[in-house]
């Protein structure tokens, strides 16, 4: 009624109210009766924002890219920014222009403005692996803008969700990709097969190495037992030359015994040749018939005598003419034989 109005603001939004185009009051969630022809209103939102954004880039090779994120800000100096951009609102509340999404593209183009630079310097791999890189940038040169200082900006945050190539590039890069990890798996494969083939090689081979140390091991036993047998016979080839020694010493001194034993039977026979010879020597210078003769003086057998009777005809067989040997004679000689006989059968019993 009248042009008198009622207007109510939340917290969030910081009130400036002109009169006569001078500044009458300020602040946060006021509540306040207004003149409305005479009475202008600005309200700027203080509460933080997020803007999201995606602006094309071109990399090194000439590639064209997307760089994908969102700014996260507030408005920290509400009153200088009322000064540039016109936030200023009807009698139902609402703003007369939208110059929120001035603000709003102004940022945008700072933060291109930030990574342009940048990306330019990139290689389309790179770029798309560089999405934290374009990040820091993009918060530095926020931070740095002259612009955003003066609308008096606050940058919260930055965040780059994505740096995307076009679908065709996206689709090579996918098959070049698709290829290189199929090559990986085939070389993952390869190296499987070899690791295995190089395993498979190391067990012959510690097989070989296990056979070879076994065939080492009975060589040395092979040795050791000829060593042994060696020495076995060695040692009874010493035996025997021991034996022999020892048959060959006991040779010796049989030999020594024997040819000692001999010359004492040879001093001996000599000694007892000597005493014959000297017992005998008498006898040799006689007659066997004086001999024959001593004999008979102790030996008074018929048949002796009738030997030497009959010996000493037959020497003087010559001289004789006739001779007749009666059978009387020859009893007597057969007798006395058997006299003879009987004595010694009885001397025997």
């Amino acid at each position: 009624m009248f042009g008198i109005r009622f207007a109510h603001f939340d917290s969030m939004m910081h009130v400036i109210v002109y009169k006569n185009g001078k500044i009458r009051r300020q602040g946060r969630g006021l509540s306040f009766y207004y003149y409305a022809p005479t009475t202008s209103i600005t309200v700027v939102p203080v509460a933080g924002n997020s803007l999201p954004f995606i602006f094309p880039e071109i990399t090194k090779d000439y590639q064209s890219v997307s760089v994908q994120g969102q700014v996260t800000y507030r408005i920290g100096k509400p009153e200088q920014l009322a000064n540039i951009l016109n936030f200023t609102v009807n009698h139902f509340g609402q703003w007369k222009t939208n110059d929120l999404e001035k603000l709003n593209q102004t940022i945008t183009n700072e933060s291109q403005t930030a990574v342009s630079a940048f990306v330019h310097e990139l290689g389309l791999k790179e770029a798309i692996r560089s999405a934290k890189s374009i990040e820091e940038h993009i918060i530095e040169g926020l931070k740095e803008s002259q612009p955003l200082e003066m609308l008096g900006i606050d940058i919260l945050n930055v965040n780059v969700l994505a740096v995307q190539a076009t679908s065709e590039m996206t689709r090579a890069l996918e098959t070049e990709m698709r290829e290189k990890l199929q090559q990986d798996a085939d070389q993952a494969v390869f190296e499987r097969r070899n690791f295995a083939v190089e395993k498979e090689r190391m067990i012959k081979e510690s097989e070989l190495n296990t056979e070879i140390a076994v065939a080492e091991k009975q060589k040395q036993i092979a040795e050791k037992k000829m060593e042994a047998k060696i020495q076995e016979a060695e040692n009874d080839r010493k035996l025997r030359e021991m034996r022999v020694e020892a048959d060959i010493a006991i040779e010796n001194h049989r030999q020594i015994l024997i040819e000692k034993k001999s010359e004492n039977d040879r001093k001996d026979a000599d000694t007892k040749g000597y005493v014959l010879d000297a017992v005998l020597k008498p006898y040799r210078e006689m007659d066997w018939r004086t001999l024959m003769a001593l004999d008979n003086g102790h030996n008074n057998n018929l048949r002796v005598h009738l030997a030497l009777a009959f010996r000493t005809l037959a020497e003087n067989a010559e001289k004789i003419g006739n001779l007749n040997i009666t059978p009387d004679l020859l009893d007597l000689f057969l007798s006395d034989n058997r006299i003879n006989s009987d004595k010694k059968v009885t001397t025997g019993k």
